[in-house]
């Protein structure tokens, strides 16, 4: 039986220890490809470059570094790379840090899984919650190994992604897991108003989110320790006011 063929991107670029980590973990019961950005793409959300051209970087057989977002990684690996026959599954991750509730709407590491689905590939989005630079990821990259394995019996649709957040690693194996639901964060974003030394006015973003606890969600999973795995869909329309909003007769 052929190995699966796996698309492996991210956004912390291609020296992260997510990806690295996660390609040595899948690469001898897989066939795995790297297309992925050449520099931190935090937050660039589902953005594609068409203001200017990309480079390409061709590092060994299957490894690749483009100056894009992980949205353009996936275009290019599949129009290039993947001319002749698509790849079976898109991965994305491992994301130093967590990705969930409301967040996915600003995450690269989510965006790249959306253009999977998108393409009707199956895919998902990996993430840890609480990393910190030196944290081990091995026992990750194996749990997602394990995941990858075990997708063909989920019989998910193929407009249907994962979106997979696992608890920082405490050193021991990632074996807990549940099926949850995209949690909710309320917004305590501030932008901090500075000068430069040219007498020039810059902003930073920042703030720190604080969640909603919520049985069942994505968060909640996480803050137990356990990891949570979501099946998302890019569809955004809200059936329920839609059904509403049809039976309305507006003169307009």
């Amino acid at each position: 039986m052929a190995k699966k063929r796996i698309l492996l991107t991210n956004d912390d670029g291609y020296y992260s220890d997510g990806i690295t980590t996660l390609y040595a973990a899948l690469k001898d019961r897989f066939q795995v490809h790297i297309v992925a950005p050449d520099r931190e793409q935090s937050a660039s959300s589902h953005s594609l470059t068409l203001n200017r051209p990309l480079r390409v970087h061709k590092f060994d057989k299957n490894c690749y570094t483009t100056d894009g977002t992980p949205t353009d990684c996936v275009m290019l690996a599949i129009h290039l790379l993947f001319k002749k026959r698509r790849p079976d599954m898109i991965i994305s991750g491992i994301n130093h840090g967590a990705n969930m509730g409301d967040d996915v709407t600003y995450s690269g590491t989510v965006a790249a899984a959306i253009e999977g689905s998108i393409l009707r590939i199956p895919s998902m989005a990996v993430s840890m919650a609480n990393y910190e630079p030196g944290t081990p990821m091995n026992r990750a990259a194996k749990f997602v190994t394990r995941l990858v394995e075990s997708l063909d019996s989920m019989s998910l649709p193929p407009s249907t992604f994962l979106n997979v957040n696992l608890p920082r690693d405490n050193g021991r194996t990632y074996r807990k897991y549940e099926f949850t639901e995209l949690g909710f964060r309320h917004y305590k974003d501030i932008v901090i108003h500075k000068t430069d030394p040219r007498g020039k006015a810059y902003y930073w973003i920042g703030g720190r989110p604080k969640w909603k606890t919520t049985r069942g969600s994505d968060f909640e999973a996480v803050q137990r320790g356990v990891v949570s795995i979501s099946p998302l869909k890019l569809n955004f329309t809200d059936t329920d006011a839609l059904a509403s909003l049809s039976k309305l007769d507006f003169r307009l």
